[in-house]
Order: C-alpha cells, then sequence, then structure tokens
C-alpha cells in the first residue's frame, strides 16, 4: 500500500523545474541586457556536459565527463541569451572558451552575493552524480553557504 496519495497524472515536477530554469535565463538575460553584472553578483552554474545541446570544448568534456561547475564574475564575454539556452565565453588555463548550455542541462545556480539558489533535478542512477571540483576559470571565488534563500526542488515520481 503506497501513502495514501494518488498518482498525478499532470507532471507538477516538471512544470516546476522548468519554470525555475526559467529564472535561470531570465537572470542572464538581463545581465546580457545590462552589460555586466550589477554590483558584487555573480554565478556559480552547475550543468551536465553529455547533456543535449551542451557545446563545450573537447578538453572540457574530458576533465569533466558528467558535471562542470562555471564561476561567471569578473571575465566572461559574449553573453548571448535565448529561451531555450545561454552561450558565453571564459578562460579555463588562460585558453580562451565558448560554452553552449541548454537551461535543461543546468543542475544548479548560486549568487553567492545574496546567497541565491536553485537546485534542479537530473535523471540520475540511482547513486547521482559523482563529485566534481569546480572548473578552474576565472573568478573563483568560496560562496559561503549558511543555508539561506536556498530553493531546492526535489521531487520524486512514483514509478
Amino acid at each position: 500500500m503506497t501513502d495514501g496519495l494518488p498518482d498525478s497524472l499532470i507532471p507538477y515536477d516538471e512544470i516546476v523545474q522548468e519554470a525555475l530554469r526559467a529564472v535561470v535565463g531570465r537572470v542572464l538575460g538581463s545581465v546580457a541586457e545590462n552589460g555586466g553584472l550589477p554590483g558584487e553578483h555573480h554565478f556559480y552554474i552547475t550543468f551536465k556536459t553529455q547533456a543535449p545541446g551542451v557545446d563545450i570544448p573537447q578538453r572540457l568534456i574530458e576533465r569533466f565527463p558528467d558535471e562542470m561547475t562555471i564561476v561567471m564574475q569578473n571575465r566572461y564575454w559574449d553573453l548571448l541569451v535565448d529561451d531555450e539556452r545561454f552561450s558565453v565565453g571564459l578562460s579555463f588555463n588562460q585558453i580562451p572558451s565558448k560554452l553552449v548550455i541548454p537551461y535543461s542541462a543546468i543542475t544548479g545556480f548560486h549568487d553567492p552575493a545574496v546567497n541565491f539558489e536553485l537546485r534542479f533535478q537530473a535523471a540520475e542512477g540511482p547513486e547521482g552524480p559523482e563529485p566534481h571540483d569546480i572548473a578552474e576559470n576565472d573568478g573563483v571565488v568560496t560562496p559561503v553557504e549558511d543555508g539561506s534563500n536556498v530553493v531546492s526542488v526535489d521531487f520524486k515520481r512514483k514509478k
């Protein structure tokens, strides 16, 4: 017997995930329109490197075969944002790189300046993703995580 709740015929978890990923797109779009990050804002964006539509240099895929976190802070360029994805230029070990990342590939978004964080559920095996290092692109700052302003969406779908 189950916990008494019926299975939903409406995919609420997918709808919420899509809406929260749109928040990331809106924030990045605002940054692109205004020509840069305001004040002390900066972003840690974690994404699945093998997700459909992700286009990053092969050397980064080799180093981060599953998941990667980039930092948008001081040195980035050519930020382009549309309804499905964003692209940005970043430097890794002083090698300029263009990254194209669909919002559907994003698993985390964090703005340490105001301790705002979104986490997205990714289709994973029972163990989840393996831990990974933050990509060593320009402007890495260690975030302070005290749990405030964190939005975590972790719906469990009944099979």
